[in-house]
């Protein structure tokens, strides 16, 4: 509905402009909002304020002559002004009815393809397979999976890119400690942290050992044969540790999807006598270097892009400009995503420059970093345990499915044990992911248990009830939630039925949002804002006990499609619903 009032009002001020009324040179950004107070109508914009000064004009008599050249459209029931210049739109009840009747026949709720669709690689996750995945890597799985499934429903193709560290001078250590004790490696490697403290200790004890680890790194790099089986064995054993937590987490990433830096390997000398040859590479103190005009220190000196070690090593840099030629060339990319820590803002900003500069990439290609803040404890401080050490994400994992169980056993002791561990374990895990999501990404969080298993506030437990009132509906009349062919069709009358009707017409344009920004929590407050208009929807409007036959029918459609959305909603956050709790 706002971008057909934007839309609308655009027209009025190209109309406005060929009678002369507003210059011809202006290209004004059309704002409409969600009006605070309903008596002044469901949408508003300040547009006449904004031109009043370029028009030579009152902001009232400017929004008198807007409102006579907007073109008529059956979606808007009336237009007024407000205060010093706002236009109010009262949306019209019946076409708002039709839209949702179209929803309730369509599997995407109403919502169209994006346009134009693109092919999005979306980077996301990329835990070093050094280390157990511990929580520092919950944000970036949770994020980019929940916006890559909003991609995808919306229609772009959606290339899912698993970045993971599976490169470099430590692999050498891990591999000389694996050869070492090759009879037990996949008992040793059942706890990835421990293995690699053992490692370490070995290296930093005997000289023997270290000079070992790095004749492997060297024999790494070469391609040696055996150095590589190991490596590979390694590899599919620690790997299998990220897939056992993204099937716990129910995050679409596969082993399909990992494409490491190891990947990019070969790659990477000519990454660098491509720069040489583009004119941009520079030496300085023995490394090869990008210095680029627009990035400089605090002193004003040009801050450089590394590709290569004076030794001749290579950087996360030079990695990261062959993955962006290879999803340029190989995989076609539109647009490309990197949900990566937002501490890593200025090393993105300088390689997607020099590989536009560079040619890696068109200038048509978007590269945007998606960053985020870090969590922390309830205490603000950074998540550790309680001796200091890093947390395991699937100890985390296990801790939230335990609470949920003893929760959920509290309020509901009658349970099979089966169905209580299913809630369970659907619930602590859905409150983790919910928790982060409903932040925005860019904000640092305090992960803090009793909060986010609340049945109260913006939280999954709430949503997952809120979702299952709905479906408590459908289960008394012993109906299906898709079977309502027979039922007499939407009519919008009571104010708690525009308020929903109203906010459920706002589905598509949210995920587009999303989509464009990156920002899951922004549908997490949608969702948020959807289950509360419904509390007050079924507490003003009786559904089951309504007065008339057609009214109880209407209801019934409104909250049906609510219980959809609710639960579509959910799926792309990655959150699983519950038919009763």
């Amino acid at each position: 509905m706002k971008n057909l009032i934007s839309q609308l009002l655009a027209s009025a001020v190209s109309t406005l402009q060929q009678q002369g009324v507003l210059p011809t040179d202006l290209s004004p950004k059309i704002q409409v909002e969600t009006a605070r107070d309903k008596a002044h109508g469901d949408f508003a914009s300040n547009l006449a304020m904004t031109l009043a000064k370029p028009a030579g004009m009152k902001p009232r008599d400017l929004a008198e002559k807007l409102i006579a050249a907007l073109p008529a459209h059956e979606a808007v029931r009336e237009v007024s002004i407000a205060g010093p210049g706002f236009i109010n739109f009262f949306q019209d009840s019946a076409w708002l009815a039709r839209q949702l009747e179209q929803a309730l026949t369509d599997a995407k709720l109403g919502v169209p393809p994006a346009d134009p669709l693109q092919r999005v690689v979306v980077d996301y996750s990329s835990p070093n397979l050094a280390k157990e995945m511990h929580v520092g890597h919950l944000r970036s799985t949770i994020i980019g999976d929940a916006v890559a499934r909003v991609l995808e429903f919306l229609g772009h193709s959606v290339i899912r890119q698993n970045h993971v560290g599976d490169w470099g001078t430590q692999f050498g250590m891990l591999l000389a400690y694996l050869e070492e004790h090759s009879v037990d490696a996949e008992a040793e490697l059942g706890d990835l942290e421990h293995f690699y403290r053992q490692a370490k200790k070995r290296f930093d004890d005997s000289p023997e050992f270290a000079d070992r680890a790095r004749q492997r790194v060297v024999e790494l790099q070469a391609g040696d044969a055996e150095c590589l089986a190991l490596w590979q064995r390694f590899n599919n054993i620690s790997l299998g540790h990220c897939q056992a937590v993204y099937d716990r987490l129910g995050v679409s990433l596969s082993a399909a999807d990992v494409r490491g830096e190891s990947a990019y390997n070969d790659m990477l000398t000519g990454v660098v006598e491509s720069l040489r040859a583009s004119g941009l590479l520079s030496e300085s103190e023995g490394a090869q270097c990008v210095f680029l005009d627009e990035f400089k220190n605090s002193e004003g000196k040009p801050l450089p892009v590394i590709v290569q070690k004076a030794g001749g090593g290579f950087l996360y840099a030079t990695t990261d400009l062959a993955a962006m030629r290879y999803r340029h060339e190989q995989l076609q990319a539109d647009r490309v995503l990197y949900f990566v820590d937002q501490r890593q803002a200025l090393h993105f900003q300088q390689v997607f420059a020099v590989a536009r500069q560079a040619g890696f990439v068109p200038a048509e290609m978007q590269l945007e970093h998606m960053g985020f803040g870090t969590m922390n404890g309830a205490d603000g401080k950074p998540f550790k345990t309680r001796d200091g050490g890093t947390v395991k994400l699937i100890d985390l994992l296990d801790e939230a499915e335990q609470r949920a169980y003893a929760l959920v056993q509290q309020k509901n002791p009658d349970l099979p044990e089966a169905e209580l561990k299913q809630i369970a374990r659907a619930v602590g895990i859905g409150a983790v992911k919910y928790a982060d999501l409903s932040k925005h990404r860019s904000s640092d969080y305090s992960f803090n248990f009793e909060q986010m298993l609340s049945f109260e506030g913006n939280t999954a437990p709430y949503l997952m009830y809120a979702y299952t009132r709905v479906a408590s509906v459908f289960r008394k009349l012993e109906r299906d939630m898709q079977q309502l062919d027979d039922l007499a069709p939407l009519s919008l009358e009571h104010e708690a039925e525009l308020d929903l009707a109203a906010h459920l017409a706002q589905f598509g344009p949210t995920l587009n949002y999303v989509a464009r920004e990156g920002t899951p929590h922004v549908l997490c407050h949608y969702l948020y804002e959807l289950a509360g208009r419904f509390s007050s929807f079924y507490e003003q409007c009786p559904i089951l006990s309504a007065e008339q036959a057609s009214q109880r029918d209407s209801r019934l459609r409104l909250a049906a499609l609510t219980g959809r959305t609710l639960k579509q909603g959910l799926n792309l956050l990655g959150i699983e619903t519950l038919e009763r709790m």
